[in-house]
């Protein structure tokens, strides 16, 4: 069996489809009672369980039961306030997870975040002596980078895999409201007006539209995900990006051609309350998870965006 944390989830249910290809029909998705049953899960090979009852249920597992934890729910709005909901779910429950597995040399897999880095100004390098230095922006950002810290103050890094995820969208993102990609929602932008939004520049050293974000497909970041649980020898904490900013005038430009419609972009005044916790570039040093043996290229951004814009947003059928 494998349990799945967020597995009803947008990364979560990705990751949950490519299980079911490759042969892992006995998974046990682990997600709040609202998502049971959910689109995300149409289809799919499982077993559901809510998350406060799985350490009830761990406690009735012997150690052969569980062969992998992919840890990929968590509380994951970048604007929330709840410190006490956060330190709950984001770090001890992930920490006890964790130590169950640790206990019972289950493989742990798990998703951290970029968020974790704040607004960049000491760079994107996922060296664990990093973890201690980097100041993230939000209280989100925080609870990933407080059980980074965790793992490494007490050397558990090399009995886990974490990746910190850049900015990903794709299929399956659509529950999310405020937390989706700019490319599900400028998608319905153009539907509904012909145009995308996006923020005027706040800062002089970038134009209007021209910050830049290291955006991956969901299907490649899932990809990197389903290498590791096959190399158990891989460990430690990794960027998962691509590795190349981009901005996003290109994502919205990659969109209308995906749509076969005329760009039209609007820039419109970023809101005085995200302006002191605005990211103006990301990009993952990828060269440790290079080094670990993933060879797999990524995708140009023109490439998923037209994908996820074709083959999902204007199918009648989005999900994955």
């Amino acid at each position: 069996m494998i349990i799945l944390t967020g597995g009803a989830g947008f990364i979560g249910s990705v990751i949950l489809r490519k299980l079911n290809e490759a042969g892992h029909n006995d998974v046990l998705v682990v997600d709040t009672a609202a998502m049971e049953g959910c689109q995300n899960l149409k289809g799919k090979h499982y077993r559901f369980e809510e998350r406060d009852s799985l350490f009830n249920s761990l406690r009735s597992f012997k150690p052969s039961d569980v062969d992998a934890i992919l840890h990929i729910g968590a509380i994951t709005s970048t604007t929330e306030t709840d410190k006490a909901l956060l330190d709950r779910y984001n770090f001890n429950y992930s920490k006890h997870l964790a130590e169950w597995a640790f206990e019972h040399g289950t493989r742990f897999i798990y998703a951290s975040s970029a968020a974790t880095y704040g607004d960049g100004t000491l760079g994107f390098s996922d060296a664990d002596d990093m973890t201690a230095r980097i100041k993230p922006l939000n209280l989100y950002g925080e609870s990933k980078r407080e059980f980074d810290a965790w793992l490494l103050q007490n050397n558990h890094a090399s009995q886990a895999c974490g990746f910190k995820f850049f900015n990903v969208f794709g299929p399956n993102e659509y529950h999310k409201g405020d937390m989706a990609s700019l490319v599900f929602k400028a998608y319905h932008q153009i539907l509904e007006t012909g145009a995308i939004r996006l923020f005027k520049s706040a800062d002089p050293h970038y134009k209007d539209g021209e910050f830049k974000r290291d955006f991956i497909y969901v299907m490649d970041a899932v990809d990197v995900v389903m290498w590791a649980l096959d190399n158990s020898n891989v460990n430690g904490i990794f960027n998962l990006g691509t590795g190349h900013a981009r901005s996003w005038n290109d994502l919205a430009n990659s969109l209308f051609a995906a749509m076969n419609k005329p760009a039209n972009i609007v820039y419109i005044d970023m809101p005085e309350n995200v302006r002191k916790q605005y990211q103006y570039f990301t990009e993952a040093d990828m060269s440790k998870l290079r080094a670990a043996g993933y060879a797999k290229p990524f995708q140009t951004l023109e490439d998923t965006v037209g994908d996820y814009a074709r083959n999902y947003l204007m199918q009648p059928n989005p999900y994955y």
